[in-house]
């Protein structure tokens, strides 16, 4: 944080001046389009974008209400937190990802660890739709409608590299589901957990992950190199979230057991 944002924060939090407010409001406005434009990725055409932006705004808000100048943590860092976290509780006020569908997550995540539990190696989709009584194509249906709710994204965690432009990394799982499973592990350990679990995913699936979390490719940018449609990337990259999904609730339940 440069000097003149240090005062201008300072100055703000002395004097609570609306003028000041509105000054700190429009600097970090772009970080509200940021998230919202990430959010948006993947979720049905109906949810609109200016909405993402009007949640995202009252998270910026919060954030300036509540940041502290005086710990020396970059303000971008916690703000796209707040503002993500406040997208992500307007979308799920309205309900849009149906609890017979987050079943069926839970129960693919279930049968995926129970698969690998038992031969020692990734579960292959023929495995898990075998499991699931269905035929790939319509495991793979499900996929694609996993997609379209944003619970699954891994890109719940911002760190800002350069100062000015909030980079997302895979870095660790913070959504309602997998905070409570985590509450007790540090997040460095979180962090080693999430990379051996991807180091272990097959070639593609980890492709999908390296251009999508690191790269910050698009969904259609990723199926141009992988040569498939966007549709498919999707549902293989919703398949990836899930595995990882599974494998870390096992993984921190062994840590559990350990402790």
């Amino acid at each position: 944080m440069t000097d003149a944002d240090q005062k201008l924060w300072k100055k703000y939090k002395r004097t609570k001046s609306q003028a000041l407010r509105e000054e700190i409001v429009k600097k970090y406005l772009y970080l509200v389009k940021y998230v919202a434009g990430r959010v948006a990725i993947g979720l049905p055409p109906n949810v609109e974008f200016n909405d993402l932006v009007s949640y995202g705004i009252l998270g910026l808000f919060d954030a300036i209400e509540k940041y502290d100048v005086n710990q020396g943590n970059k303000f971008e860092t916690y703000g796209v937190s707040r503002i993500r976290g406040a997208i992500m509780d307007e979308l799920r006020k309205l309900d849009w990802a149906p609890r017979l569908l987050r079943k069926r997550a839970r129960e693919i995540e279930r049968k995926i660890r129970e698969i690998e539990d038992k031969f020692g190696r990734v579960a292959t989709e023929e495995e898990i739709a075998k499991s699931m009584n269905m035929s790939v194509e319509d495991l793979n249906g499900i996929y694609s409608e996993l997609n379209s709710t944003a619970f699954l994204s891994l890109d719940e965690v911002w760190q800002n590299d350069d100062g000015n432009k909030p980079i997302s990394r895979l870095q660790t799982v913070e959504d309602s589901l997998i905070t409570n499973q985590f509450s007790y592990v540090h997040q460095n350990e979180v962090k080693e957990l999430l990379t051996q679990c991807v180091d272990q995913l097959p070639e593609k699936e980890k492709l999908v992950v390296v251009l999508y979390y690191y790269e910050n490719l698009t969904l259609r940018e990723i199926g141009d190199v992988l040569n498939v449609s966007e549709s498919r990337v999707c549902q293989i990259h919703t398949k990836v979230v899930l595995r990882l999904r599974s494998n870390l609730m096992k993984k921190t339940g062994e840590i559990a057991l350990e402790a």
